[in-house]
């Protein structure tokens, strides 16, 4: 059976975090093409300047992005490291337990547990780490993937905001069409989410286009 390329997206990058970057991405064109709209009405629109800039932007922000998810998850390890280290050295069950829950707490879990369960995982945790050796944090194969996944996705967000100023010479209707598309992607992003998460998609496409359209807002009002 072939899998779609959304599927293949979501197993190399959990998809809130894909969703978040395609989010990101479209916010990011919608800010400069909806900014440029104040310019077209009082110097006139530099459509190259505009989809060079568009283009630019958001690679340049993909790349940030790759960047700072590879620096997140070596910091991620690293922390985990040192915990089972601290856990392997400490002599007290007790306080090794505590290290535990304050790491993994399991009352922002979307349930109820018993304090006898959560006793009973801590415990099995606690286990586990004694038992285990620690090995070196590093970065395999998979989490420099899952940066390119990143970088493409915030990159590939780009192309609806350009794809108009290409195809059409009327620059204004461009503009307008560009910006339709990229708000009717915010729908889309929503509807996605709320598919993934198990939320209502229509009542999740609507709140996320105005949440987006709000960022964009207050990102043009603050000069972004």
């Amino acid at each position: 059976m072939t899998s779609s390329p959304i599927d293949r997206i979501t197993d190399i990058i959990d998809p809130g975090d894909a969703l978040g970057e395609v989010l990101f991405g479209l916010i990011m064109a919608l800010t400069l093409t909806v900014g440029s709209r104040l310019v077209f009405e009082e110097e006139g629109l530099d459509v190259h300047e505009l989809v060079v800039a568009t283009i630019g932007c958001n690679v340049a922000w993909g790349i940030i992005d790759a960047v700072l998810f590879i620096l997140g998850t070596t910091f991620y390890k690293s922390r985990r490291l040192r915990l089972f280290r601290q856990i392997k050295a400490t002599r007290s069950e007790t306080a090794a337990l505590k290290m535990l829950v304050k790491e993994f707490p399991i009352e922002e879990a979307p349930f109820s547990a018993k304090a006898a369960d959560a006793d009973a995982l801590y415990r099995s945790l606690l286990a586990l780490a004694c038992r285990a050796d620690p090995v070196k944090a590093s970065l395999p194969k998979g989490d420099f993937i899952a940066a390119l996944a990143v970088f493409f996705l915030v990159s590939i967000t780009a192309i609806p905001a350009v794809t108009p100023f290409l195809l059409i010479d009327n620059a204004h209707l461009a503009l307008r069409i560009s910006n339709l598309f990229l708000i009717a992607l915010l729908f889309v992003t929503g509807y996605a989410w709320a598919k993934f998460s198990g939320g209502r998609p229509l009542h999740a496409g609507m709140t996320m286009t105005c949440l987006g359209l709000l960022l964009v807002a207050i990102a043009i009002a603050l000069g972004g």
